[in-house]
């Protein structure tokens, strides 16, 4: 298997094409200041994983920014911080601010002369228009939670996937999952049969930052630490 077997990349884009963790960090610097508390950027980051994963189980039917406006209130709530609706909603709405990593919108340029390109999203239509603007508008696909009724790692998410390429005459074999996420998209994508490369976007920091750890065994085909050492390592292919 070569990056070459593959017509299709799916992208994972929170964490992997816009830096979520700059994102939720700026985002959440006013509830993080008015709590008191001596908490390092990992250790938010952390406290947001744990809430957002358990109220994506707990509500998968639920937009994504109101899902965020119920994990910024569970969040004030286990740091004591009153706060009201307007500063929920505020942070629920924040993803349209939320920048691309770097190496992202060349690299999407570039990829797009040789694949066609999808996305396979944790987040609602209307948060991603505005993302979709910063990254280029170059997707012919986007396919998110919202489109879905639930959240990766959920295997629903991979088989709506796998259903909607195969409709267009796209195979499992000739589709790579790209994404940063261990728990949210290699586990389930292996398991649903595509294969994937990994975007260790923090591979100069311990932890698992704005993510859930994996579970044991998860694997993925490539590793890279950034989006431009994929595009490089497809030219050589």
């Amino acid at each position: 298997m070569t990056l070459s077997d593959f017509s299709v990349l799916s992208f994972d884009c929170y964490g992997t094409l816009i830096d979520w963790e700059a994102g939720l960090t700026t985002a959440l610097k006013p509830l993080v200041e008015r709590s008191g508390l001596s908490l390092s950027p990992d250790a938010v980051l952390a406290a947001f994983a744990d809430h957002e994963s358990r109220q994506q189980a707990e509500t998968p039917a639920m937009p994504y920014s109101a899902l965020l406006a119920v994990v910024h209130a569970r969040l004030a709530a286990s740091w004591n911080v009153a706060i009201s609706e307007d500063d929920n909603r505020r942070f629920g709405a924040s993803v349209g601010d939320w920048p691309p990593f770097p190496d992202t919108v060349d690299a999407l340029r570039t990829l797009k002369r040789r694949y066609r390109l999808v996305i396979l999203s944790n987040v609602d239509r209307e948060s991603f228009q505005h993302s979709n603007r910063r990254l280029g508008d170059v997707f012919d696909a986007v396919y998110t939670a919202q489109d879905i009724g639930s959240y990766k790692p959920d295997a629903r998410n991979f088989t709506y996937l796998r259903d909607r390429l195969a409709e267009t005459g796209v195979p499992v074999e000739r589709v790579l999952h790209v994404a940063q996420s261990l728990f949210h998209d290699h586990a389930p994508a292996n398991k649903a049969g595509f294969a994937s490369a990994w975007i260790d976007r923090r591979h100069d920091r311990d932890g698992w930052g704005a993510t859930a750890a994996p579970p044991v065994g998860v694997r993925y085909d490539w590793r890279f630490t950034s989006l431009s050492a994929l595009v490089e390592a497809v030219g050589a292919a």
